[in-house]
């Protein structure tokens, strides 16, 4: 099994666990609340979107990756295309960024 894959399976165990928040408000309320250990935005989401979060994860000192797409994102967790997807375990975080970190398509912010 490759890294990617690692890192999609941990992202699936993790929303299984009920340890991530999706989509843009619930994410943004978990970063702002400290709830948030990694943020990963698909590397298709718009522009804006990736601007907001660098900026909002840079001030919350949350890890932000720019990793995988809209599609690969939500079928990891078992849901419809995903932009953002906000791990909320420490533990979980660490697993997907260290499977990550070999992977050189990885923007880390």
């Amino acid at each position: 099994m490759t890294a990617k894959h690692k890192a999609l399976s941990a992202l699936g165990m993790a929303m299984r666990a009920g340890k991530l928040a999706t989509g843009d408000e619930t994410v943004l309320k978990a970063v702002k609340q400290g709830k948030a250990a990694l943020v990963l935005v698909a590397g298709d989401a718009s522009d804006n979107t990736k601007k907001k979060y660098r900026d909002k994860c840079a001030t919350y000192g949350v890890p932000l990756l720019e990793v995988f797409d809209r599609f690969t994102l939500g079928a990891a967790i078992g849901k419809e295309e995903r932009v953002i997807v906000g791990v909320a375990d420490s533990g979980f975080a660490g697993m997907i960024r260290s499977h990550l970190g070999t992977h050189s398509e990885v923007e880390e912010y």
